[in-house]
């Protein structure tokens, strides 16, 4: 992409009403604009990093055996009166009427509508377990939403529903859905760990927060430092292997982490002081088993290896896809703007010509850019007739992994400028070693 064909419009300044650093960003960089209090248009670079996010969400799904489908956004307040809820949701829901005076809502959450489907679908033991997902927008009309894309009215989510015929295998689904939790954070280049949350009224042990550390983060927590040594893609641990991941889970549940409502300072004190870890996080994904909550109230019924009636039990899984735009500017910036992870960066390198009155150079960045996109690498090339100064700063504010300068010295040497811009190291290599550099 040429920056001078781009709609990227980066903001020298932060808009007055932005109080956090990822809205901040988000608007300097261009990532967002906002439309209506809480709502959000996702600009080009932003809605990039959307659609990477979501793909590395959609493929560790995937790998753990879920099956995508969609759910549409209204739905009918029938269904939610099946379950008890309609009423008892709150003003955070959205109701409408049609022009027949039906009633119906955009949708908050989607336990009722994936409960309908499958009771009216699935009759036998022999359709379960199942665990279906869909990644969709949702709108809460939140009183008061702040922090951009953090605490939004309409953001986007990936719903996972498991069924299963008893407990023990709804644990099994749950620990499936752990592992996959821990491997796409991992890919996404965050930390995130997961915290034991309260379970509400099921009771239990499987309702697990996963929060992604950062300075500004909602919650205080409190973790073992093994959290940092963990890696969650070895090949030793499988899905479909019950051993490991019941192994996985009571790792997990041995490892002390917590938020401040969860925190036990009993447990806490017995961790050796250099291996405590403190500061501030943020929930990007929630998994919790909420037994027969929904299938018993909308009569959800398989027939049983016997014979006999049984009632699945239902596990659900979230996690905020758009949320996760923000968290991972709040845990990976600096003063100049962005550091994106190489995994969800718009684009994986910034070529800059540093002079475009000067032929030998451009030249030189239109060769680069040509053959770095051959090579199917994703580079945003820097084609404006600004200062470098200029170009640099954007650069750095919008954060892309690589930074690619040329310049009428350098090219003269036959050399250019390679940038890592989280490290901030630079190196002088000659075009080919550059481009071998970055090329797969």
């Amino acid at each position: 992409m040429r920056w001078s064909r781009a709609f990227l419009p980066v903001l020298k300044e932060s808009p007055a009403d932005a109080q956090i650093v990822s809205h901040k960003l988000m608007l300097r960089a261009g990532l967002v604009r906002q439309t209506a209090a809480g709502i959000y248009a996702w600009l080009p670079l932003g809605f990039r990093v959307l659609k990477k996010i979501e793909q590395i969400v959609r493929e560790e799904q995937d790998r753990s055996g879920a099956q995508e489908m969609l759910m549409p956004t209204l739905q009918s307040a029938d269904l939610w009166r099946e379950s008890g809820r309609y009423e008892a949701y709150g003003p955070e829901m959205l109701r409408i009427k049609d022009r027949h005076d039906r009633e119906i809502l955009y949708g908050p959450t989607n336990e009722e509508m994936i409960t309908m489907l499958f009771r009216d679908e699935v009759k036998s033991y022999r359709d379960l377990p199942r665990t279906l997902y869909h990644i969709q927008w949702k709108f809460r009309d939140e009183i008061r939403p702040r922090f951009g894309v953090m605490r939004g009215r309409e953001f986007l989510m990936k719903d996972a529903y498991s069924f299963d015929l008893d407990e023990a295998g709804a644990r099994q689904s749950y620990y499936t859905q752990m592992l996959a939790y821990l491997r796409t954070f991992q890919r996404l280049g965050i930390q995130a760990v997961p915290m034991k949350a309260a379970s509400g009224p099921i009771g239990g042990d499987l309702s697990h927060e996963f929060i992604v550390l950062a300075p500004t983060g909602e919650s205080e927590v409190f973790y073992d430092a093994a959290y940092e040594e963990f890696d969650w893609q070895q090949p030793d641990l499988r899905y479909g292997d019950e051993a490991g991941l019941q192994g996985l889970f009571d790792r997990v549940n041995a490892t002390y982490a917590a938020t401040d409502e969860t925190h036990d300072e009993g447990r806490w004190s017995e961790l050796a002081p250099e291996k405590q870890r403190t500061g501030r996080g943020i929930e990007v994904g929630h998994i919790f088993y909420f037994g027969d909550k929904y299938s018993a109230a909308m009569d959800l019924k398989v027939s049983g290896r016997d014979g006999t009636p049984v009632t699945p039990m239902m596990g659900s899984y979230g996690v905020g896809v758009s949320r996760l735009v923000g968290a991972i500017i709040e845990a990976s910036h600096d003063d100049a703007g962005i550091l994106w992870p190489e995994a969800v960066a718009p684009w994986q390198v910034g070529l800059v010509t540093m002079r475009t009155d000067d032929e030998a150079t451009v030249v030189a960045a239109e060769s680069l850019y040509e053959q770095l996109r051959e090579a199917g690498v994703e580079v945003l090339y820097d084609d404006r007739d600004e200062r470098g100064g200029v170009k640099l700063g954007s650069m750095d504010l919008i954060g892309l992994p690589w930074q690619l300068i040329v310049g009428p010295r350098g090219i003269a040497a036959g050399m250019v400028e390679l940038k890592h811009r989280s490290t901030g190291e630079r190196e002088e290599l000659s075009l080919e070693s550059a481009l071998a550099r970055l090329t797969p």
